[in-house]
């Protein structure tokens, strides 16, 4: 039995054992106020000693009421601002105020009747010496003679990169007070949840103090920390149907003891996605980089184009260039010689804007677009070295003649090494192509001899990016090239045009990589998917799309560690799909391959083939709470191993005493400190058990 699974055993103890785990872990520390001088660092976060009034006090009505809470040490307030939030939220947050070893909270909203309400400190509270947080403490009270005591948990994932969403706010709101909205659901946008949880850093939540009763609900990631939820900012996820708490399926909690807060087995699954559906439709900015170029920002995807007129400029010279997929991005290019385009251009652009009901309305904007050639300082000293010389050279009775100035086209291309036959040559200007040669273009091989044959080529340009072009050829491995790109052959938009390029090259050596190859099985012919390469930290390499099943290749691998992700892609549009969680639509499935043995990082070595074996029916089956557990379990696992891994390297390297002190703290499950840690969160309204809701009901 594995550190995971007996922690997972220890985790279902009855109730009163936990209770006396969580009494002595109150109270056992109330005369230790101080490290003793010249002891071991403190590490251990303040103890809760006394509440007034009590938690879960019942009946509380008046406003203005004043809670204090009195720790064992000495204690500060760091980021309340985004740590301390209120469930349900309250139009005038509560004030805290320390006040001696303590913290004095002041009520100052009108309350609910018959509500439950939660004070959540998050990590707010610290010890002063130290900054040890006290994470997770939480007060309850209520305006009614109840306290809510229903318990739920869940897990928060990006659903595109299959990672933890740390930090999100989960809201639920009572489904019978809300119409029904299968069609149009806005209802995070214009309703108050009646209960508020968040997530910790590994993307669990556990949310208390609810109703049994069935609830709608919500989750997004508070990027900007103002506990609101802003579309095309923040993540965003739902839950398809109504879950009641008091009919969810029990679940394991226990103290992370490296982590240090509560972590638990979750009932609900988020898949979070970036929903831009109420983002407002504004011509954000308009602006003009360089003399040829202008940019314009829209405030969201997809902008409604009718018309850009110019009044110096005829639209056939101008090119427009989306920089973004969602094209909130418009590079205009004007193909217009340098000395015909003003300084200011001026013109207007017609365009669907949201108005302040959020209607699409057509709209006539005017553009001013100005430039101004600014020197640098490199360029103001040759100036004025250049013009003394010219003032020498005239009073000495000579001719001046002025250095050539150095050719103004850019572009990126390596002009040597070695060169992928996937990927070919690849080629970056500064601007847009009007000429280019491709026939004035020369690449040749080169044999053992020196001699050279010519070799055919081509030239395609990037459909996603128009200022890249890739000149493709047949590269032969280990083959010597040479190119030469005669002055001339390339013209950009400015009407500047390349000096002679030459470069050498050799065929890629297929030995120094790795070959992967996928084989998908288990699903219908007609299913299409995206498999991805990606490399540890999930930074895609390689991508194959419009892919059905069988085997598919994946060379020149870079020696190290790959992951695998694949995507169903619903609609075949060769792209992952977000969700749009107002029309209640999921985000396509995006999922890491994960072995049998529960590990999803794969090493590469040179001149190694690796094969994958993936049951697409298996890795996109119906999400439940047990393979959801399973997953994370053996994602753990994984990193636990890791920890495990670096320890014993570390140890071999001689650091035996950190090591040491490291095992003692355990590997993220170990039981070291559960009880003085969560005594004080005991006392903010948290209770351990194995079975929450059971005990609940």
């Amino acid at each position: 039995m594995n550190l995971l699974q007996k922690h997972k055993r220890y985790a279902t103890a009855v109730r009163t054992a936990v209770a006396l785990i969580l009494i002595g872990g109150i109270f056992s520390r109330c005369a230790h106020t101080m490290t003793p001088q010249g002891g071991p660092k403190d590490t251990i976060p303040p103890v809760i000693v006394a509440m007034t009034p009590d938690n879960f006090a019942t009946n509380v009505k008046t406003v203005g009421n004043k809670i204090y809470v009195e720790f064992n040490e000495f204690v500060q307030l760091k980021d309340q601002n985004k740590e301390f939030f209120t469930s349900p939220a309250m139009k005038k947050k509560p004030i805290l105020t320390i006040r001696g070893k303590g913290v004095a909270i002041q009520i100052r909203d009108t309350l609910l009747e018959n509500t439950t309400y939660a004070l959540n400190f998050g990590s707010a509270i610290r010890d002063n010496n130290e900054g040890n947080p006290l994470n997770a403490m939480r007060y309850v009270f209520s305006t009614g003679d109840k306290v809510d005591s229903m318990y739920c948990s869940g897990y928060t994932a990006d659903s595109y990169k299959a990672d933890s969403v740390s930090k999100s706010y989960i809201w639920f709101y009572i489904a019978d007070s809300l119409p029904d909205t299968p069609d149009w659901d806005s209802t995070m946008f214009n309703r108050k949840p009646d209960v508020i949880a968040r997530a910790e850093n590994n993307g669990i939540f556990i949310a208390q103090n609810l109703k049994p009763v069935p609830y709608r609900i919500y989750a997004y990631q508070d990027k900007n920390d103002n506990q609101l939820y802003e579309a095309g900012s923040d993540l965003v996820g739902f839950v398809d149907s109504l879950y009641n708490p008091a009919e969810l399926p029990d679940f394991a909690i226990w103290f992370d003891s490296l982590r240090m807060y509560p972590t638990a087995e979750p009932q609900l699954y988020f898949r979070m996605f970036m929903d831009e559906t109420f983002k407002r439709q504004t011509l954000q900015s308009a602006e003009r980089p360089s003399r040829h170029q202008a940019l314009l920002q829209f405030g969201a995807a997809h902008p409604r184009i009718e018309e850009i007129r110019f009044d110096s400029i005829s639209n056939d010279n101008i090119i427009f260039d989306p920089q973004t997929i969602g094209r909130d991005t418009i590079a205009l290019w004007f193909n217009v010689p340098a000395a015909e385009l003003p300084d200011t251009i001026k013109g207007e652009i017609t365009y669907y804007k949201h108005d302040s009901i959020r209607q699409l309305v057509k709209t006539t904007e005017p553009l001013k677009l100005a430039w101004k050639y600014i020197e640098t300082k490199e360029e103001e000293r040759e100036r004025i070295k250049q013009e003394k010389e010219k003032e020498r050279a005239e009073k000495a009775g000579e001719t001046y003649t002025p250095p050539k100035k150095p050719n103004p086209f850019k572009f990126k291309m390596p002009q040597s090494g070695d060169v992928n036959p996937e990927q070919h040559l690849t080629v970056d200007f500064d601007f847009p192509l009007t000429k280019l040669d491709s026939a004035a273009v020369k690449l040749t091989e080169v044999d053992e001899n020196g001699g050279e044959k010519p070799v055919k080529i081509t030239f395609e340009r990037d459909t996603a990016n128009m200022r890249r072009w890739r000149l493709v050829a047949k590269w032969k491995e280990l083959a010597k090239y040479n190119l030469m790109i005669p002055s001339g052959a390339i013209e950009n938009v400015a009407g500047e045009q390349n000096d002679t390029i030459k470069g050498s090259y050799t065929g890629i050596d297929h030995e120094k990589f790795a070959t992967v190859i996928v084989d998908l099985k288990g699903k219908p012919d007609s299913t299409k998917y995206i498999v991805q390469l990606t490399n540890a930290q999930g930074a895609l390499q390689q991508e194959k799309r419009n892919v059905s099943g069988g085997k598919i290749v994946f060379n020149y691998v870079a020696p190290g560690d790959i992951k695998m992700r694949l995507i169903e892609d619903a609609n075949g549009n060769g792209k992952w799909d977000s969700g749009n969680v107002v029309e209640r639509r999921q985000p396509e499935r995006s999922e890491l391959y994960v072995n049998e043995n529960g590990e999803d990082t794969f090493v590469t070595k040179a001149n190694w083939e690796m094969e994958l074996a993936m049951d697409m029916n298996k890795l996109f089956a119906p999400v439940t709470m047990q393979s959801l557990i399973k997953i994370l379990d053996d994602r753990e696992e994984q990193r636990i191993k890791k920890l495990e891994e670096e320890r014993a390297k570390k140890q071999k390297e001689g650091n035996d005493g950190h090591n040491q002190q490291g095992a003692q703290s355990g590997g993220g499950f170990g039981f070291g400190g559960i009880g003085s840690s969560m005594g004080g969160m005991s006392s903010g309204g948290f209770q351990q058990a194995g079975s929450m809701n059971q005990m609940a009901r």
